[in-house]
Formats: structure tokens, sequence, C-alpha cells
């Protein structure tokens, strides 16, 4: 009898203990008018599915253009951008009310948009006819279309702002916009295939990936700062190749650590990803991944690498610190796209081929109720082929309208 007494006693306090534990943590009370919100572009579905990071839940889908396939979000105002690959233009969709208020015309096939720290302007690589579209974001209109290279696949801007890198997939080459004038400064000849870009904190540095070559660029970008004497040196008027640097096959995506002292290389076809030095240019290491690793996310503290493989539907924990994987996720179909919460504690990953969008938990491991620190949360349906996603947390300007 005692057993049975100690037994029913004992359930409802591990049950209750388990629950405290296991629930799904929730958001901090941020206020009535606080959102937070992911935002996916479905290539095959013409739309965009808005994700409440609150409840982990479809808010809404949003129609667009044609075959949507880059977003960005605007840091400076409510209001997020999709490129419409299919119908060639920008649609302007206004986060408080998650509606499409504009549509802007750009020129052929663009798939990726850029958007200027001060959220003035915005960049779009049109790879179907050699140009870089120019919009102001106030006024929602093309300012200047700048001719670049052949089959251009990126226009990526610099933090400060003077500067926009495109990758010319066509010709072999990298085109060097002057912001302030919308003139190209430098064409530059560098390795096989160019598309991602990435560039330094300090827009002192390009790194562009060469998924032809299996190589990284590293490209010196031109400097406004001056010498004790209040003069330019020679290097700092120029842009120019640094280096090429070897790394796995098909190199297809960068992505830099928020302090700007690495930067992960994802290569395909290697299922390895490389680590560049980019202070002297060097690459580290390569190590093993995951089955054609695709997309990469850092967390804010620099700690922790995600790595969408996309041949083996997992992610890869890689532990910088360590410098070692120290866990891998089983995912949906096809994971590419991936971003992280604010809060660091949430990866979303996007299944293209399953057309839904994992969530994973992070959790500090308890050495007796759980000793994993990464687990499913949860798998939310969005449209066909999810293509890329952003994340946007923001205060409503315009009152409590959902």
């Amino acid at each position: 009898m005692r057993k049975v007494l100690l037994i029913v006693v004992l359930i409802p306090i591990l049950g209750g203990l388990a629950w405290w534990y296991f629930r799904e943590q929730a958001l901090p009370d941020y206020g009535p008018l606080y959102r937070e919100y992911a935002y996916v572009t479905n290539g095959k579905s013409n739309t965009v599915s808005v994700i409440d990071l609150r409840t982990f839940a479809l808010a809404k889908t949003i129609p667009v253009g044609s075959e949507p396939t880059g977003i960005a979000a605007n840091s400076k105002k409510n209001e997020i951008y999709v490129v419409n690959t299919g119908s060639n233009n920008v649609s302007v969709i206004d986060a408080e009310r998650n509606t499409v208020v504009a549509t802007i015309g750009v020129h052929g096939h663009p798939y990726f948009i850029d958007v200027a720290d001060d959220g003035k302007r915005a960049y779009v690589a049109n790879s179907g006819s050699a140009n870089v579209s120019v919009i102001d974001l106030e006024k929602r209109m093309v300012i200047g279309n700048v001719r670049v290279g052949s089959s251009p696949g990126l226009a990526r801007v610099s933090p400060d702002g003077s500067t926009v890198v495109v990758s010319n997939r066509g010709d072999n080459t990298v085109s060097i916009i002057d912001a302030k004038t919308l003139r190209v400064r430098a064409t530059l000849p560098i390795c096989q295939q160019p598309e991602e870009i990435a560039i330094l904190p300090d827009s002192s540095k390009a790194f562009v990936a060469c998924s032809g070559s299996s190589q990284v660029a590293s490209i010196a970008l031109q400097s406004d700062s001056q010498n004790s004497d209040g003069k330019k040196n020679d290097d700092q008027k120029k842009d120019r190749l640094l280096a090429l640097l070897d790394v796995g096959r098909t190199p297809v995506s960068l992505t830099l650590k928020p302090d700007g002292g690495e930067l992960m290389v994802c290569n395909f076809d290697s299922d390895s990803i490389s680590i560049i030095e980019t202070g002297n240019d060097e690459v580290g290491s390569s190590l093993e991944i995951g089955q054609h690793p695709s997309r990469g996310a850092i967390t804010l503290d620099n700690s922790r690498l995600y790595v969408t493989n996309f041949g083996s539907n997992s992610v890869a924990v890689y532990d910088i610190d360590l410098g070692r994987r120290i866990d891998t996720i089983n995912v949906g179909s096809r994971p590419d796209g991936i971003a992280l919460t604010p809060d660091q504690n949430y990866i979303l990953v996007l299944d293209t081929q399953s057309g839904d969008v994992t969530v994973i938990q992070k959790r500090t491991p308890h050495r007796t109720l759980e000793t994993k620190e990464y687990s499913l949360m949860t798998l939310i349906p969005v449209g066909m082929q999810p293509n890329a996603i952003v994340v946007k947390a923001f205060v409503m300007t315009t009152g409590t309208k959902k």
C-alpha cells in the first residue's frame, strides 16, 4: 500500500517537473505593440509566408509576384522587400499590416536584394540584363540602373554604405560600384562563376565565393581613410584582388562571424566547411560537416555555427571555440535557408522539398531530465519551394492593428 501511495504522489510531482522543464519557453513580454516575424519566400506558390515567432504558428500568407526568391528586411523601418524573379519586380510588404503596399519594377531575372544599413536604398542584381537596379526606399522607385558584367548574381552593399560589390557569373568578374556616384569604379577579373559575397564589418574587404573553381577571392575595397599627413596612399585608392584562396569543391555560401575575424565557407560537393582567417587571407582549416552543406548561420556571440546539409536532411552544429561538430539534428527534406530568432534560442530551417520550416530549440541541458542541448520543436507548413527567409522584430507604430 505504501508503494502504491508513493507512486500516486510521485507521478503528479514528476509530471509537473517534466512539464516545467520541457514546456516551450515563451518569449518575454515586450508589450502589446511588439512583433516578431519570420518571412519566407515560396518560389512555386508565388507567396510569402509570415510566421509569428511568439507562437511559432503561421500568421498569414501574402500573395506577391511570380517566382519570389530573395528577401530582405529594412532595419530602419517596418518593411520587407521581396524579389520576384518571374515578374521582374520587387514587392514591398508593410510588416505592421503584412500586406503588399507597393510593387517596384526592375530589370530581367533578379534573384537577390540587399538593403543599406541606413535603410534608404536597396540594390538588386538583374542577371538577365547585366545591370544593378538602385531603389530609393523612401520614394519606392528605381533611381538608377548601373551596367555591370555578364549575368550578375548578387549585389552586396558595404556596411558603411559607400560601395556595392557585384558578382558577375557570366564573365568571372566583380564590379565595384561607388554608391555615391552610381558608377562602376573598378571591374576585377577573379575566379570562375563568382556569386556569394561577404563584406567585413569595417568595409575594408570583400570575399567572393567562386563555385566553378573551388576558390574564394579576397578583395580590398577602396578606403576613404587618410594617413597622418592627410593624404591617401596608393593602396587605399584602389579596389584590388588580394588573393585567391583554395577551398573545397563548389563553395556556395559564405557566413561571416559577427566580429569579422573568420569566414565560414560551405563546400557543397566536398561535404565540408572551410574556415578563412579574414585578417591574413589564410584557410585555417577544413572539416567534414555533412552531405552537401548549403547555408550557414552564426550566433551573435560568435560561438556556434549552424549548417544546413541539403543532401542528408540535417543541420550540423559546429562549436567554433572547440573547433569541432558537436551535434547533428534531423530536419525536413532538402534543407537550405536558415535563420536564428533574435534571442538566438531557436533555429529556423527551410525545407525546400517538403515545403515547411523546421524549428529547432536550443536549451540549457539538464543532468538528469535532459542531456541534449538541441531538440526538434515543430514543423510549420509553408508554400511550395521555400527559397529564403528573413526575421524582423519591431514595435508597431500604428496602434494595435494586427
